[in-house]
C-alpha cells in the first residue's frame, strides 16, 4: 500500500471498503487518485453544505452524478471530503458550495455557481465558456471551467531532474509560450503554434542564442476573458488555478493533454540544458473586485482567501486588479507552498519569478509585516531548497522593496537597474554615478546584505513596458489599441526615440537606434548580476509603442520570425555576448575565465577621458572602467560614451612585455566589425581610443584573451 493509499484509510473504517468509499480523508487536499477511486477534499470554514459534481464532458449542461458531502460524516474540522470508488484520471468535476450570502460580512456563497477545485491539477474550458455568466445570477454549469482528476505518478520522466545551474552562470530569457510560435512565419505546424509543443520545436534556436533559462509568463490556468470587451487576456496574469497548466497552451485534445505536454516541454528543455522558471501570480486571482465573477475561491471561502477592506463587502486592491490574496493566512500559505512543491516535485521546474511579490509581505489587514510567514515558509522549505526564487519586489499600491526584500536566498528583479541604465543611455543628467553602481551589481542597493552580486536580476526591458526596440523608437506610449483611450500603461518610460517618434526610413536614425540597442545589450550582459533579456529583443521586436500589450493576442505581441534575417546583426551581437559571458572550460578554468567572474573578483578602477579621473558631475555623460585579474592574466577596459560627440579616452598602460589592448566591441562600428569572435580581436594602436558618440567599447588584454572559447 502506498503512502497516499494508507493516508486514505481511516483506522475505524479499515475493515469495510464501503466506509472508506463513503467518508474519505481530510488530506491530501484536492483530488487524489489511488487504487480503487479518488479522494476529493476542499477547505471551507463557513460553508453549510458542499456537493461534488462529476461530468462526462466539459460542456455538459448537467452533471452525470451529484455526490453530497455530508457535513457530519464527511467533514473533519473545516475540511470537506469524500472518497468516490471507480473514478479514474481524466474525470471532469467541480463543486457547489452552500452557505450564507452576506456580502457586508464578507460571505459570498452562491450555490448556483460551479466552482473549480483550488487544488485541481488540470482544468478544462468549454467552448462556450462565459466569464459574465459566472458573475450574474443563475446556474452557469454548462459555461463554467471544470477541474480534472490527474495522476501525476503516471508520467515517465526518463531520469529527468532539475538542472540546478548556479545563478552566476544563468542567462534568463523572458518569453511568452503562445507568443513565441503563434506567428504564421514561425515555421511551426499550425496545430502546434502557440503551444508547449511549439516551444519544443524552437529549442534549437534558444540553444544557438545561448540562453540558459526560459522564464515563462504565466502558465497557470488563467481566464482569457478577464480583459476589455473584444480583447483577450494574453499575458495570463489572471489565474484561476495554481496547480493546473493553461489548457490553451496544449496542442493535444483531451482533459489531460496540457499536463503531459507541459512535462514533455520541461523534459526537452532540460535535455538541451535549459532551465524552466515560471512567472507565478500568488497576489490575486481573476475573480476581480466585488462585481467580479464567482469561479473558485470567492464561492468556497471568501473571507479566508482574500484580504477585505473594513467594509467587508469590498476587496483590498494592492494588486491593481481588483482583489488581493490573503497570502499570510495559514490556509492560503499552505496552498501557495503546496503549489510550489507540486511544480518542483511533479512538474520538475527549476525556479519561480513571483509577480508583485511584495504583496506576500502583507498581513490580513494589508499592513506590511517585518517577517512575513509565507515568505519564510517558502525560503525554509526543504523541497524548495536550491530552487531559484526571484521576486518582483514591489506591488501596485506603492510598496517598493528592491534591496530590502525579506529572506537570505531570494533574487530580485532590479527595477532601478532598468531605470538608471535607460537614463544613462538617453544622456540624462545625474546618471553616471547611478550607472556605475548598477554595473557593479548595485552595491548601493544590496551591499548591506553582503550577498553575491547575483541577488540582482538585471534587465532593461521585460514584458511590462516597451520592448528594447521601442525604448529607442518612442518617447511616449501608444496604447490606443487596448481600448482604454491610452490611459493604461506607465507614463514614465525613460525612453528616447533618437529624433523620430516611431518607425523611420532615415538611415541615420535607424543606425543610431541599432547602436543604442547594442549599447543596452552590452551593459545588460556584462554587468554583475543575473542578466535577463526579453523574447525578441535580440531581433528588435516591436509592439509599435504599446507598453501594456497584455490584451493583444496578435502580431503586436507575437515573435515575428522575419526579424531574424532583417536584424541578423543584432542577433549575432547578442549571441557573441552571451558566448563570452559564459566562457568556461573545466580543464583550463584559469585561462578561460568568465567576464562575470572577472568583474566580480578583479581589481577595478573608474576613469574619465583621463585615467583615474572619472567625471561624477551631474552633466557628465561618459565613464570608463578597468578590471584586472593578474592571476588569470586577463584585463578588461570598458568605455561608455553617451555624449553626442566622439571622445578620446586614455588607455591604461600595459606593463607586460608584448601585451596589447585588443578590440572586442565597439558599437559605433558597422556590422560585422562592432563585435568580433573573442579570439579574433585585433590590437589597438596608440595610447588613446576614440569612442564614437553614444557608443560602448570593450577592450581586453592578456595571455588568456586569445584562447578558444566554449560553454
Amino acid at each position: 500500500m502506498s503512502l497516499v493509499e494508507h493516508a486514505l484509510v481511516r483506522p475505524e473504517a479499515s475493515t469495510t471498503a464501503k466506509a472508506v468509499a463513503d467518508v474519505g480523508r481530510s488530506h491530501p487536499l484536492g483530488a487524489t487518485f489511488v487504487a480503487g477511486g479518488v479522494n476529493f477534499c476542499i477547505f471551507s470554514r463557513s460553508a453549510s453544505n458542499v456537493e461534488l459534481l462529476l461530468f462526462d464532458r466539459e460542456d455538459d449542461e448537467r452533471p452525470a452524478r451529484v455526490i453530497g458531502i455530508d457535513p457530519e460524516a464527511n467533514r473533519t474540522y473545516h475540511y470537506w471530503h469524500v472518497f468516490v470508488p471507480g473514478v479514474q484520471p481524466g474525470q471532469t468535476y467541480g463543486f457547489r458550495v452552500h452557505g450564507p450570502v452576506y456580502p457586508e460580512g464578507g460571505l459570498r456563497f452562491d450555490a448556483s455557481k460551479l466552482l473549480l477545485d483550488p487544488y485541481g491539477r488540470a482544468v478544462v474550458v468549454p467552448k462556450n465558456y462565459s466569464r459574465s455568466a459566472a458573475g450574474m445570477p443563475g446556474d452557469n454549469t454548462a459555461t463554467a471551467m471544470k477541474s480534472v482528476v490527474v495522476d501525476p505518478r503516471s508520467y515517465d520522466w526518463e531520469g529527468d531532474t532539475p538542472l540546478n545551474r548556479p545563478s552566476s552562470r544563468t542567462i534568463v530569457y523572458e518569453m511568452h509560450v503562445r507568443g513565441f510560435t503563434a506567428h504564421p512565419n514561425s515555421g511551426v505546424a499550425l496545430n502546434k503554434r502557440g503551444t508547449f509543443a511549439g516551444l519544443v520545436e524552437k529549442i534549437p534556436y534558444l540553444q544557438q542564442l545561448g540562453i540558459t533559462a526560459v522564464e515563462l509568463l504565466p502558465v497557470f490556468q488563467f481566464d482569457a476573458q478577464d480583459c476589455p470587451p473584444g480583447r483577450t487576456n494574453y499575458w495570463g496574469y489572471a489565474p484561476v488555478s495554481f496547480f493546473a497548466p493553461h489548457q490553451a497552451y496544449s496542442s493535444r485534445q483531451g482533459p489531460l493533454g496540457a499536463v503531459d505536454e507541459f512535462r514533455d516541454m520541461v523534459k526537452a528543455l532540460h535535455r538541451a540544458r535549459i532551465e524552466v522558471i515560471l512567472d507565478v501570480v500568488f497576489n490575486h486571482t481573476s475573480e476581480g473586485d466585488h462585481c467580479g465573477p464567482t469561479i473558485c475561491l470567492r464561492g468556497i471561502d471568501n473571507t479566508t482567501y482574500y484580504i477585505l477592506e473594513a467594509d467587508r463587502s469590498r476587496y483590498a486592491n494592492f494588486s491593481g486588479t481588483g482583489n488581493t490574496l490573503n497570502a499570510n493566512h495559514p490556509i492560503v500559505r499552505r496552498m501557495i507552498v503546496d503549489s510550489l512543491r507540486y511544480w518542483v516535485e511533479e512538474m520538475h521546474v527549476d525556479g519561480f519569478r513571483f509577480d508583485l511579490a511584495s504583496i506576500l509581505a502583507r498581513d490580513s489587514s494589508g499592513k506590511v509585516m517585518s517577517n512575513p510567514t509565507v515568505l519564510w515558509d517558502i525560503e525554509s522549505d526543504p523541497v524548495l531548497a536550491g530552487t531559484k526564487m526571484i521576486a518582483e519586489a514591489w506591488d501596485a499600491a506603492g510598496l517598493y522593496q528592491v534591496g530590502s526584500f525579506i529572506g537570505d536566498s531570494w533574487k530580485e528583479w532590479n527595477g532601478r537597474f532598468r531605470d538608471d541604465i535607460r537614463d544613462f543611455f538617453r544622456s540624462a543628467d545625474n546618471s553616471v554615478a547611478h550607472f556605475a553602481d548598477r554595473f557593479l551589481g548595485s552595491p548601493e542597493i544590496y551591499g548591506h546584505k553582503e550577498r553575491e552580486a547575483e541577488q540582482s536580476v538585471n534587465f532593461v526591458t521585460c514584458h511590462d513596458g516597451f520592448t528594447l526596440n521601442d525604448v529607442v523608437s518612442y518617447n511616449y506610449k501608444h496604447n490606443e489599441e487596448n481600448g482604454e483611450a491610452n490611459r493604461d500603461g506607465a507614463n514614465d518610460n525613460r525612453s528616447w526615440n533618437c529624433g523620430v517618434e516611431g518607425p523611420s526610413d532615415d538611415p541615420a536614425v535607424e543606425k543610431l537606434r541599432n547602436r543604442q540597442v547594442k549599447n543596452f545589450l552590452t551593459v545588460t550582459m556584462l554587468a554583475l548580476g543575473v542578466p535577463m533579456i526579453v523574447m525578441g529583443d535580440e531581433v528588435r521586436r516591436t509592439q509599435r509603442g504599446n507598453n501594456n500589450a497584455y490584451c493583444q493576442d496578435n502580431e503586436t505581441s507575437w515573435f515575428d520570425w522575419s526579424l531574424l534575417s532583417r536584424h541578423a546583426d543584432v542577433h549575432r551581437f547578442v549571441t557573441l555576448l552571451i558566448a563570452r559571458r559564459l566562457m568556461r572550460d573545466v580543464q583550463h578554468e584559469r585561462r578561460r575565465v568568465s567576464l562575470n567572474r572577472l568583474l566580480r573578483d578583479a581589481k577595478k578602477a573608474w576613469h574619465g577621458v583621463k585615467l583615474y579621473q572619472p567625471d561624477w558631475s551631474n552633466c557628465s555623460h561618459s565613464l570608463a572602467l578597468s578590471a584586472e585579474l593578474p592571476a588569470d592574466e586577463l584585463r578588461l577596459y570598458l568605455i561608455c560614451n553617451t555624449y553626442w560627440e566622439p571622445l578620446d579616452f586614455e588607455l591604461p598602460i600595459l606593463t607586460d612585455t608584448g601585451d596589447v589592448w585588443r578590440l572586442w566591441i565597439d558599437t559605433a562600428l558597422d556590422p560585422p566589425h562592432e563585435i568580433v569572435e573573442w579570439q579574433a580581436a585585433q590590437p589597438v594602436p596608440g595610447r588613446t581610443y576614440q569612442a564614437g558618440p553614444r557608443s560602448v567599447v570593450v577592450l581586453a588584454s592578456g595571455q588568456a584573451f586569445g584562447e578558444g572559447h566554449g560553454r
